[in-house]
This record gives C-alpha cells, sequence and structure tokens, in this order.
C-alpha cells in the first residue's frame, strides 16, 4: 500500500523522457493517457483506504522524518490526487485530435512529456510532507507549465507564459525565502515535525515573517485577488489541452497549498491573531465580485472563463477564511466541483475553436444549433457554474452560505448571491451568442477551402465533454464520495 503512494511520481517521471524521445505523436498520447490512468486508479485505490481518516506514510529511502522526505497521505492529499489525475485524463482524450491542429509535428513529443512533468509537479505537491521537497515539486509544475503555455500557436502565447514566468518565479521566491526563514527557526523542512515542536519557537520574529512570504508567494500562484494579472492571458493563449488542464488543477493545488500551510504547519490561533482570516475573507468577497463583472464584460469565451475562475478561487478562500469545519469542507469540496466545471467548459470553448477556429462571441453566433451536443453540454456546466440545485455548484455555495449564516457572516451571504447573479450575465452571454442570436454567416477563420472540420466534433473530443458535463450532474445529485471525502480532510486539518 505504502509503495503505491510514490509510484504517483516514479510512472510519469520515468515515462516523461520516454515520450520525449518518441517520434510518433500517437504513441506520445497513448503514452501519456496511460500515465493519467494509472494516477487515477493509484488515487482512487488510496483515497478509499484513507477517507475514514487514516493516513498512509511512505519513508523515501528508509530515513526516518525529519531527516528524510516523507510522504503522508490522507484523505485530503488523495482528493487532490484523485482531482489532477482525473482531469489529465479529460485532457488527455481532448488531446488527440486537439494537439495535431495546434501544435507543431516535431514539438508533439515535447508537448507531451511536459505535460507528464506537468503532471507529476503537482501530484508531487499534493503528497509531499516535506515543505522543501513541496517548493521542488512546485517549480517542476511551473516550468512545465510556462513551456506549455509557450507552444501555443500564436505569438501572443509567448508573452502570456513570459508574464506568467516573471510572476510565477516571484511567487516561488516569496515561498522559498519563507521556508528558509522557518527552516533557520526550526530546523526542520517535515511539516509534521515543525507543527509538533512549534511552541518551542513561535515567539521568534522568523517565524511569523516566514508565514507573510509563504502566504504571499502562494497566492501569487494561486491567482488570488488581487495577484491574479497573469491567469486571463494565461488560459486563453496556451493550446487549448493545457488550458482545461491548468484550469482545473494549477490554481487548486495552490489552495491546498494554503491549507497545509494554515491548518497543518501553523496553529490556527497563532495567524487567526494576525487577523489573517479578516483580510483573506475581504480578498475573497471581492475576488468574486470582481471576477464575475469582468467575465460579464468579455467578448471572447476563453478569457471570460479565465476571470470566471478568479471569482470561484474567491469562493474557496472565503470558505477556508471562515475558520469552521462547515466552511472548510466548502472550500474543499469546490476544488473538485470547480475542477470539473471548468474543465468541461474548456472543452467546450476548445471543440469551438477546433470547428470555428475562434471563440470569439461574436463569430460564434448560431453555431450551437450545428453542434447541438455540444452546447447542450456547455449549457449543463453553465448552470453549474451559477449553481443551479442538482447540479455541483450548487452544493458548494449551499454549504459556504450555511457555514456563513452559522458564522453571522452575512457580507459573505449577499457576495454569493450577488456573484450567482453575476453568473447568471455572463453565462447567458455564451448561451445567448451560440443559440438565441439571430443567426449569421459564420465568420471560420483560416481554414482552408473545403475543409471539412467545420462539419463534425472528433469522437475523443466529445467523449471527454460529456464526461465532464454529466460527473457535473452526476456529483449534484450524488454528494456522497464529495462531501465525505471533503469533511474527513476539513475534519483533520482542524484536529476535529
Amino acid at each position: 500500500m505504502e509503495q503505491l503512494t510514490i509510484l504517483l511520481i516514479v510512472i510519469p517521471l520515468m515515462v516523461a523522457p520516454i515520450t520525449a524521445l518518441i517520434p510518433s505523436e500517437k504513441i506520445t498520447w497513448f503514452l501519456t493517457l496511460a500515465v493519467c490512468l494509472i494516477s487515477f486508479a493509484i488515487s482512487s485505490f488510496i483515497l478509499y483506504q484513507v477517507i475514514d481518516g487514516t493516513h498512509v506514510i511512505y519513508e523515501l529511502g528508509g530515513w526516518r522524518p525529519p531527516w528524510g522526505i516523507e510522504y503522508k497521505i490522507d484523505s485530503l492529499n488523495a482528493f487532490v490526487a484523485l482531482i489532477v489525475s482525473g482531469i489529465g485524463i479529460l485532457a488527455s482524450l481532448f488531446a488527440y485530435r486537439s494537439v495535431p491542429s495546434e501544435i507543431d509535428n516535431k514539438t508533439i513529443p515535447l508537448f507531451y512529456a511536459a505535460f507528464q512533468l506537468c503532471l507529476l509537479g503537482l501530484l508531487g505537491i499534493a503528497l509531499t510532507g516535506d515543505i522543501f521537497n513541496l517548493f521542488v515539486f512546485l517549480e517542476i509544475s511551473s516550468l512545465s507549465s510556462y513551456a506549455l503555455i509557450s507552444m501555443g500557436k500564436h505569438r501572443k502565447a509567448l508573452s502570456a507564459a513570459f508574464s506568467y514566468l516573471i510572476l510565477g518565479t516571484i511567487g516561488a521566491t516569496f515561498f522559498l525565502i519563507g521556508v528558509g526563514f522557518l527552516f533557520a527557526a526550526s530546523g526542520s523542512l517535515n511539516t509534521a515535525d515543525i507543527a509538533n515542536r512549534f511552541s518551542s519557537f513561535e515567539d521568534m520574529q522568523l517565524v511569523e515573517t516566514a508565514l507573510i512570504f509563504m502566504i504571499m508567494g502562494i497566492a501569487l500562484k494561486a491567482a488570488i485577488f488581487p495577484l491574479h494579472s497573469w491567469l486571463p492571458n494565461a488560459y486563453v493563449h496556451a493550446p487549448s489541452t493545457v488550458g482545461i488542464f491548468l484550469s482545473a488543477t494549477a490554481t487548486k493545488v495552490s489552495i491546498y497549498v494554503l491549507l497545509r500551510i494554515l491548518y497543518d504547519l501553523y496553529p490556527i490561533a497563532y495567524w487567526v491573531e494576525m487577523l489573517l482570516p479578516q483580510i483573506m475573507l475581504s480578498m475573497g468577497c471581492v475576488a468574486v465580485i470582481y471576477g464575475s463583472y469582468r467575465a460579464c464584460q468579455q467578448v471572447e469565451m476563453k478569457r471570460l472563463l479565465a476571470f470566471s475562475s478568479i471569482a470561484q478561487i474567491g469562493y474557496m478562500v472565503i470558505g477556508f477564511s471562515l475558520v469552521s469545519q462547515l466552511g472548510l469542507t466548502a472550500s474543499i469540496i469546490h476544488l473538485f466541483n470547480h475542477a470539473l466545471i471548468k474543465s468541461t467548459l474548456f472543452i467546450g470553448a476548445g471543440i469551438l475553436l477546433y470547428r470555428a477556429n475562434t471563440t470569439e462571441l461574436s463569430s460564434l453566433r448560431g453555431l450551437g444549433k450545428e453542434m447541438p451536443w455540444t452546447f447542450a453540454a456547455i449549457a449543463l456546466a453553465g448552470l453549474s457554474l451559477i449553481g443551479v440545485p442538482g447540479t455541483v455548484g450548487f452544493v458548494t455555495k449551499w454549504y459556504l452560505l450555511e457555514a456563513a449564516v452559522e458564522k453571522g457572516m452575512w457580507i459573505v451571504v449577499i457576495t454569493i448571491v450577488v456573484g450567482s447573479v453575476l453568473a447568471i450575465g455572463y453565462v447567458w452571454k455564451i448561451v445567448d451568442n451560440l443559440y438565441f442570436k439571430s443567426k449569421e454567416k459564420l465568420h471560420i477563420h483560416d481554414v482552408s477551402s473545403g475543409d471539412s472540420t467545420i462539419a463534425r466534433s472528433p469522437k475523443t473530443m466529445t467523449i471527454a465533454l460529456w464526461i465532464g458535463a454529466i460527473l457535473c450532474i452526476f456529483f449534484g445529485l450524488n454528494t456522497e464520495l464529495s462531501f465525505q471525502a471533503a469533511s474527513s480532510a476539513a475534519a483533520a486539518l482542524l484536529k476535529a
């Protein structure tokens, strides 16, 4: 059982360099899908074992912590690993036809190798119990993300990747400085060891400074308002497969890191005294309104979805800032729910891009009638984003509202209601342009005469889209698995 945890790291680490050396695009795609499927199977098995509150420990090289690196798996780790590997499968299915149309044939093996390294980095962040090892995996995922975004077919992808690189590097530097300060104060890098001995060094100024640096660094990586400026361009100009994967995983894993820092590494009372909950709650509320408002202003579908992500990250921040089991459960469950919603919507946008070579809403008028199944799936995911009962979005907002009322935070209740109303506005904008706008001659960009691409959607893309759409409804009606995993993780973080 313990050895399975390290396989989540070893398998993509071994397959990635092999993938980079294989010239066949179909074989490299198959290897990537296989890695994601195996990772998903292992993550599912581990989650099944630890969902009752138990945990699994693997000591690398037989070195006992705090001297050696430790992988400590509980329901939160396993839940995040499940999200990352599951979205990896959807992105890989979509990639089969999308990558050859968006990536130069010579660089396709390198693309899939970078994709596997990104998967490796995100899984490593979720599993490790060592904060410096966490930084290493953070950089692996970030460096591979920069490369993946830069492979977009337009020149703007390079500027988006460069902007992400600069801001990502600043965030990573802040985090590493914080780790260094904490190591200087504690003499340890093991999360559990630092937490156990925290009272012996908590009065040192370095400890508070370390927390501020680490939170600033991870908040930038998580695109928490107002440190979000890199996100819209990165999602819009990246290849469609990359946008699907990163929109559903990268920021969620960064939120996970924040949870570990605030609830596992530091005592809750320590940062509550620093007024961090009030500060983060304010940032979360502003993010919901700002992100939703900016989404309403957009005229391009991917950019609209990108600003929507800023709002959804705000909901997660609100949840864990309430410092209650219900609020923390809502925050964790939204990691899962939003990953499903946003990956489905970005897959839909990717299919529209594949068919019409544009995602400008004005150029997509009436296309929903030509693509009824794609439009239906996008509409279902859109309803989930709004939070209509019976969808995963409703589950999150219901628990958030309960947690806010329990705490007497009426400003949060108002924020959630206003955010939902604005979500109706920008989701309707998509639906209206695709289906209800008067049908005009479609502006198909840069498609050769006689090209049949516009006539049909590839089966693998459609399968990925409908898997996401069905899961948005399934987990909205059957919340047992997601709620049990989230509530178990919340209880463990709160030591309840």
